[in-house]
């Protein structure tokens, strides 16, 4: 998942200077966080640090970070009328300094003898980065999200649609940068049902999908999102990750056999090697029927001790199938 090296000494020595949004738009430190989890756990896949708020920067809504309280946004968009104060942003020019990471991991990869790690980039769905702009950072309620999605749906689709285009050039970006793969957070998409998922947050999620082809593998995430998987079980995605509330034998049930990732809960790598290696191997037996990436449910947590982190990644290779094709 995202933000995989943030329970690192290594990471936290860097933030100990830096500002979260400093190390992001820093291509040179973005790509050396991103880089540390692989190094210390040859992990299979080398994740972007990055953050799914960084296109309401480059719209002009203003973003800042503050600690302890998390995103904030400075110019909300609460209704159709707040639309005209969003930009439509030269993604190169405002965002390259994401591109510009993800070309010095490339590098970063090549130079360190990691050639067969891939190189993964990612954004938030247009619903769940509207989750943020419209609140104006984290809420309790969205409130004002849901209440907007119920007044005016077409004003809403409108702001969807913008933040979908935006996306849709980012990911583009990604991918020509070195991005080998792609996943879509939808976050916020379990506030809705199932219908009102279709209607209201499905479009926009298309729109990218759509423009992005099969250039590269796509995944999709959703959190608490057991109610949806009928529904997402139909994406055009490679992947569904899933979070760790339902069992993967369950997951099954719905998705047939559809290629999953995730589904450890990050919670269990606070525990102890004995059982972190015990819920591995729970988990490859829940996980059989189809394609498993095995990964964590969400992110890991900031606290989670290196060497039970480091139990994981050994209990997979160790009780894991590979790919066809590896060694």
């Amino acid at each position: 998942m995202r933000q995989a090296g943030r329970h690192l000494p290594e990471y936290r020595e860097i933030l100990a200077t830096r500002t979260f949004l400093e190390v992001c738009s820093t291509p040179e430190l973005a790509a050396e966080v991103t880089l540390q989890p692989v190094r210390r756990y040859r992990v299979d896949a080398a994740i972007l640090f990055a953050d799914i708020l960084l296109i309401l920067d480059a719209m002009g809504a203003g973003l800042t970070f503050a600690k302890g309280v998390g995103p904030r946004i400075a110019r909300p968009v609460r209704r159709r009328q707040d639309l005209e104060n969003l930009q439509q942003p030269d993604v190169e020019a405002t965002l390259g300094y994401v591109f510009d990471a993800l070309r010095e991991v490339a590098r970063g990869l090549k130079t360190e003898g990691l050639h067969d790690t891939t190189l993964v980039g990612f954004a938030g769905t247009p619903w769940t980065v509207a989750a943020y702009l419209v609140e104006g950072g984290t809420s309790k309620y969205h409130d004002n999200l849901l209440g907007w999605s119920y007044r005016d749906p077409a004003g809403l689709r409108e702001l969807l649609d913008r933040l979908a285009d935006v996306t849709i050039e980012y990911l583009l970006g990604q991918i020509d940068a070195g991005a080998q793969a792609l996943q879509l957070f939808d976050s916020w998409g379990a506030l809705l049902d199932e219908e009102r998922w279709q209607q209201v947050a499905r479009p926009s999620v298309e729109r990218i999908l759509d423009a992005l082809g099969d250039k590269v593998p796509t995944l999709f995430y959703i959190r608490h999102g057991a109610h949806l998987l009928n529904t997402l079980k139909q994406l055009p995605v490679n992947a569904l990750s899933v979070d760790w509330r339902q069992p993967l034998s369950a997951v099954r049930k719905v998705v047939g056999d559809k290629p999953l990732q995730g589904n450890l809960d990050p919670g269990a790598l606070l525990s102890t090697p004995e059982e972190v290696r015990s819920r591995v191997k729970t988990l490859l037996q829940e996980g059989q029927g189809g394609a498993h990436i095995v990964n964590l449910g969400h992110g890991v947590l900031p606290m989670t001790p290196v060497e039970n982190a480091s139990a994981f990644v050994r209990a997979v290779a160790e009780l894991g199938q590979p790919f066809p094709g590896d060694d």
